[in-house]
């Protein structure tokens, strides 16, 4: 199929990838400049990097954020699975559509109407907010884009091999450890990236259900945002673009090596 690019279409592709892109490289740009006012170019200099690490403030929100997003994520990614072999493998219980619902409710929830029902939630409980309500909160509207990519990955999954597993004595345990898991682990590795990127991103819920000592790094930001940009934010910012680059990077290396080899293999079974 020949397909032919006119100028008005090259046109539009640049001018809708500089639309998204410019802004971060100019963020990039400005986090290595020497003067103080991040619109005026005074020489390049790495000092703002310095006061970053310097910034104790900074410093212990990135460290909240980080804990939150690893504990949240983990607990996120084993419910999600859960639920979506629940989803999967049981088509017909009492109450599915309901569960399911549930499950993927906070997809198309406004994350406004999300956090204020926590809020009120941990309120009526008498729940202090912290650290705890924060990572609850993730865990809650995370969970649902695992189960959406390990569903996506079970629906087009082979049973045979699970019943040629259980044939052979197997008991259910350990074909899921020994079949099933291994092949739904890029899924869930996946799943599990998803849900850490969401909450490094995420700042309307965390500010519904923080506490003293809660503050994550996004919140942060914008609090030291709304009084003005300051370099450190653009070093921050820079510094939180080049972690999730390299996440996204290392997980396509992964997938790109794994593909690799699944095509070795077919081919060595194949001249077998």
């Amino acid at each position: 199929m020949n397909t032919t690019w006119s100028r008005f279409n090259i046109a539009s592709v640049v001018l809708g990838f500089a639309f998204l892109y410019l802004p971060i490289v100019l963020l990039i740009i400005f986090s290595f400049n020497e003067s103080k006012l991040v619109t005026v170019w005074a020489g390049f200099s790495t000092k703002w990097y310095g006061e970053l690490f310097r910034n104790q403030g900074l410093i212990d929100a990135a460290w909240v954020t980080a804990r939150v997003g690893f504990i949240s994520a983990s607990f996120a990614t084993v419910l999600g699975t859960l639920a979506a072999l629940a989803l999967t493998r049981y088509t017909r219980f009492r109450g599915r559509v309901l569960f399911s619902g549930m499950v993927f409710a906070p997809l198309v929830m406004p994350e406004v109407i999300t956090g204020l029902s926590l809020l009120l939630l941990f309120v009526a409980i008498g729940f202090d907010r912290g650290f705890v309500t924060v990572t609850l909160a993730h865990i809650t509207f995370s969970m649902c884009f695992v189960a959406v990519v390990v569903q996506s990955r079970l629906i087009t999954f082979d049973r045979s091999l699970e019943e040629a597993a259980m044939d052979l004595g197997a008991t259910p345990v350990k074909t899921f450890f020994a079949i099933t898991l291994p092949v739904i682990l890029p899924a869930i590795i996946s799943g599990w990236m998803l849900a850490f990127t969401l909450s490094l991103d995420d700042l309307v819920i965390a500010s519904f259900t923080s506490g003293p000592g809660a503050t994550t790094l996004p919140m942060k930001i914008y609090s030291q945002v709304r009084l003005g940009v300051t370099p450190e934010i653009n070093a921050a910012c820079t510094l939180l673009i080049a972690v999730v680059a390299t996440g996204v990077l290392v997980a396509s290396i992964v997938n790109k090596s794994r593909e690799v080899q699944r095509q070795r293999d077919e081919q060595a079974a194949q001249r077998n």
